[in-house]
Order: structure tokens, then C-alpha cells, then sequence
């Protein structure tokens, strides 16, 4: 039976979808929003000039802000409330991570024994399926998962 769903967000209208359909589908379920804010590059400020540790650190939190807001006012419509999770990183990987029971920072276990109510039991994520564009940009945070992660996964258009 499936007891807990991770639904990776990033602020699109595919990840909107895979909410949704994760709350009509999973409706039993605990529903984990599971935002990755993408780790700035140490070259684009270098490139810039200027020091990218406060700008980020605040654009990350901005970005996770709405995407979680979003997130939350969806479940609302649906009677639900929802867990949330934030880390920075590469998408694919921390969700895989997060996937194997770990808390999505790259550690695989997350430093801690995946313990009762801990595990995920799937995962349901969104992609564009749109240009050609799209699904390479999109779609390989999708492919990925769907390759590596060690839980089932729907792929919600």
C-alpha cells in the first residue's frame, strides 16, 4: 500500500499537474512537496564580479517561498494538507536521494536509519512534454529518476 508520495516541485505548470494528480490518485496517502532550488554557479558570479552567497542564499529562499506556497494552496482546494521539504542541489540526484529514505542532501540515508513513517513509497513528478527543447531540459530530470529511483514512479503530463 502506498503510505507516503514525494511529488518533486519546481514552480511549473507540470510539476501543478503531478500535485494534483497525486492528491486525486493518493488521496490516503501522506503527500511530501519536495522542492530542489538548483545550486548557483560559482563561475556566474566570478563571471559577475560580485559574491553570490547572500543573493543566493535569498533567491533560493524566494523561489522556495512561492513554489511552496503554490504547493500548499493546491492541497487546500483539495481538503489537504501536505509535508514539505527543501534542500539545494541537482534535482534528479536529490530526489533519488530523497527517494532511498535519506532527506534528499546527497547522502544516500541522509545520515539517519530510514525509519517507520520515514520511506517514501512513490513518486510522482511532472514533465513538459512539450518542444524538443522541453524534453531535453525537463525530461532528463524525469529520465533520471524514473531510471534510478528505487521506488515507483508515475510521470504525469
Amino acid at each position: 500500500m502506498i503510505e507516503r508520495v514525494l511529488v518533486p516541485m519546481d514552480g511549473s505548470e507540470a510539476a501543478e499537474r503531478a500535485l494534483r494528480y497525486a492528491l486525486e490518485v493518493h488521496d490516503d496517502a501522506e503527500i511530501v512537496v519536495f522542492h530542489v532550488s538548483g545550486e548557483p554557479s560559482s563561475m556566474m558570479g566570478k563571471a559577475a564580479g560580485i559574491a553570490l552567497s547572500d543573493d543566493a542564499d535569498d533567491s533560493v529562499h524566494e523561489d522556495a517561498r512561492g513554489v511552496i506556497d503554490r504547493a500548499r494552496a493546491i492541497a487546500a482546494e483539495y481538503g489537504a494538507s501536505i509535508d514539505v521539504e527543501v534542500t539545494v542541489g541537482q534535482p534528479a540526484q536529490r530526489i533519488v536521494d530523497r527517494a532511498e529514505g535519506g532527506d534528499g542532501d546527497g547522502g544516500g540515508d541522509g545520515g539517519h536509519e530510514r525509519g517507520e513513517g520515514d520511506g517514501i513509497d512513490a513518486v510522482v513528478l511532472g514533465t513538459h512534454g512539450g518542444s524538443l527543447v522541453d524534453r531535453l531540459m525537463v525530461g532528463n530530470v524525469a529520465e533520471s529518476v524514473v531510471r534510478r529511483s528505487p521506488v515507483p514512479v508515475t510521470v504525469v503530463r
